[in-house]
């Protein structure tokens, strides 16, 4: 079935509906917003928006497949996810163009994403037979018997910088258990979560699979629905709390990913050049830096400090803003003028309050590029603590460095914030990297790598970066509910 109708420029010739039920149902009160091109500027097309009302039809719709899918033998739900899967990588390239488009990171980082959608969706798909329970023993004449059975219509909110492989990889744990799941794509970028909904269309039972996009009024009617199950949400630490409020009226669990202000800890021991490459590497330029997970403190012992910065500027190099749909471009858009104009006021505040520009610091407009919203891969040295760059998550590509000397009072500001999400640790000394992973206050820890992901590994934060873990069998287990039956054999 199809909605999403684009011409050769990527453009919607027709607004683009809601998709519930195994439809495409235009919104009951009639909304459509404009999305746009980031790195062009450029108006997409309009896509429905969802009201109260919508999500009401959505979650009866989304109750009706799960009566369905739920008694779908595991075996089964693998194969079909498994085919899920396959139509993810025939289709990457696609997906990865409309990616880019929609949310400004190039082309060449999105078709990466669609691959990781798909290995999870498999790996999922994997695990079917592994929500196992025990027995427990209570003598010759009774069996006690804990199982684990799916909850019921989970909603995932999505965020803005993986549209595709947050669409794709996140609805395989709850559809792995039996669930049926909503989507709600970002505001900003939501085309290529109705394109997935499009390719799967007929695959799984009506009303399974929902892709509803809209704003704030959808995520809160999603999180706030007594027929919601769960609700999870990849975003900011204000929405992830805005989320538990609206969840807290039907006491449902959520799960949540927010934000992160991580630090990557450089040892006296480190190589300056690999440190430095770390420090790139880390911030994950490639998508403008808009990334929860990007280590966008760097703390430098004083011994290694000048040299690291010595070599920033040349592996800073590669990436070069440019329009993102085209392959050979290494560093894409931010998403929208509101997140420009916000990461600006980061970059100019470092200055007015003494931070050097070691590179970047500006928008790019040149040529091409002069509609679009482009900002320079941005690193700044002499941070000092109380600095706005220090201390508030910026989602940007603006990195601050700090030297440090003494150990304790290092891993003291490490910890000072509300977040942590991530940390890396660079040292040679075995000892060092296992004292300091243990302190640092964070969910997931590199030592000497840093940025990666490992399926398998669940991910996810302290703090205010979050609740429970992701990309692991607890994802999956999350998605159940443990029910205990008890059977006394003597019993008549």
């Amino acid at each position: 079935m199809e909605n999403l109708k684009l011409d050769a420029k990527l453009s919607l010739q027709e607004p683009a509906h809601l998709y519930y039920g195994g439809a495409w149902v235009p919104p009951l009160e009639g909304k459509y917003e404009d999305t746009f091109n980031p790195g062009t500027g450029e108006r997409i097309g309009s896509v429905a928006t969802a009201s109260r009302a919508d999500v009401d039809a959505a979650v009866a719709a989304a109750k009706e497949g799960f009566e369905v899918w739920r008694d779908v033998v595991p075996l089964e739900r693998a194969r079909i996810l498994k085919e899920i899967a396959n139509l993810l990588r025939k289709h990457g390239d696609e997906l990865a163009m409309m990616d880019a488009a929609n949310c400004g990171n190039p082309y060449t980082e999105m078709r990466g994403d669609a691959a990781i959608a798909a290995a999870q969706m498999e790996f999922f798909a994997g695990l079917v037979t592994e929500m196992k329970g025990d027995t427990i023993p209570m003598g010759p004449e009774r069996i006690n018997m804990p199982l684990r059975q799916p909850m019921g219509v989970v909603a995932r909110i999505l965020a803005f910088n993986h549209p595709f492989m947050f669409c794709g990889g996140k609805m395989a744990a709850p559809l792995a258990a039996g669930n049926a799941v909503i989507i709600k794509p970002p505001v900003q970028a939501p085309l290529s979560s109705l394109r997935l909904a499009e390719l799967i269309d007929g695959l799984l039972p009506k009303g399974t699979f929902n892709v509803l996009p809209g704003g704030v009024e959808a995520g809160a009617g999603l999180a706030e629905h007594p027929d919601v199950a769960k609700v999870t949400l990849i975003g900011s630490v204000p929405a992830g709390r805005a989320v538990m409020r609206s969840a807290s009226d039907t006491v449902k669990p959520v799960l949540l990913e927010l934000g992160g202000k991580n630090a990557l800890i450089a040892y006296p021991d480190s190589d300056p050049k690999k440190i430095a490459d770390a420090i790139v590497g880390g911030m994950n330029f490639g998508w403008c830096g808009q990334s929860c997970g990007s280590t966008s403190r760097a703390f430098l012992h004083v011994d290694i400090h000048d040299a690291v910065i010595s070599h920033l500027k040349a592996a800073v190099e590669r990436y070069k803003p440019g329009i993102p749909t085209e392959p050979e471009t290494t560093m894409g858009a931010i998403v929208s003028r509101t997140q420009f104009d916000r990461i600006m006021d980061f970059i100019e505040s470092a200055m007015s309050e003494g931070a050097r520009a070691v590179t970047g610091g500006h928008a790019v407009t040149e040529g091409a590029l002069a509609q679009g919203s482009f900002i320079a891969p941005t690193i700044f040295a002499d941070v000092t603590p109380q600095m706005r760059i220090a201390r508030e998550e910026i989602f940007g590509p603006v990195l601050a460095v700090r030297k440090w000397s003494d150990e304790d009072s290092m891993l003291n500001e490490v910890n000072a914030l509300e977040l942590g999400l991530t940390c890396a640790i660079w040292t040679r000394d075995l000892v060092t990297a296992h004292r300091t992973a243990a302190r640092v206050e964070a969910g997931f820890v590199w030592v000497n790598e840093v940025g990666r992901h490992f399926l398998g590994a669940p991910f996810g934060g302290v703090k205010q970066s979050g609740i429970g873990r992701e990309e692991g069998i607890g994802e999956l287990i999350s998605f159940t509910h443990e029910k205990n039956v008890h059977i006394n054999l003597s019993g008549q």
